[in-house]
């Protein structure tokens, strides 16, 4: 696999304790956080995927995904990302 090739793989578990593997699509800034939308494997070959969105929290060289459990803060950077979709 070259460096070009390289996929950025994630892998998290859910509430329950089950593995789950993610592609990260992309890292946004918004409000000084940032944020990481990342796609499900089990979906990666679908055409219309539903993207996770989940707060990158970083501590020196270590990071963590976490749950985004505000609402306000998850609709807030939903529709700070989905006005870089209607620009396109």
């Amino acid at each position: 696999m070259t460096a070009e090739e390289k996929v950025d793989i994630i892998e998290t578990v859910d509430e329950e304790g089950n593995p789950i593997s993610f592609k990260l699509f992309d890292v946004i800034e918004y409000e000084g956080k940032e944020y990481a939308m990342l796609l499900p494997l089990e979906d990666a070959d679908e055409e219309d995927p539903e993207l996770v969105l989940m707060r990158l929290v970083t501590d020196g060289e270590d990071y963590a995904f976490e749950t985004i459990e505000d609402e306000a803060e998850f609709e807030a950077v939903s529709e700070y990302i989905e006005s870089f979709e209607d620009e396109e």
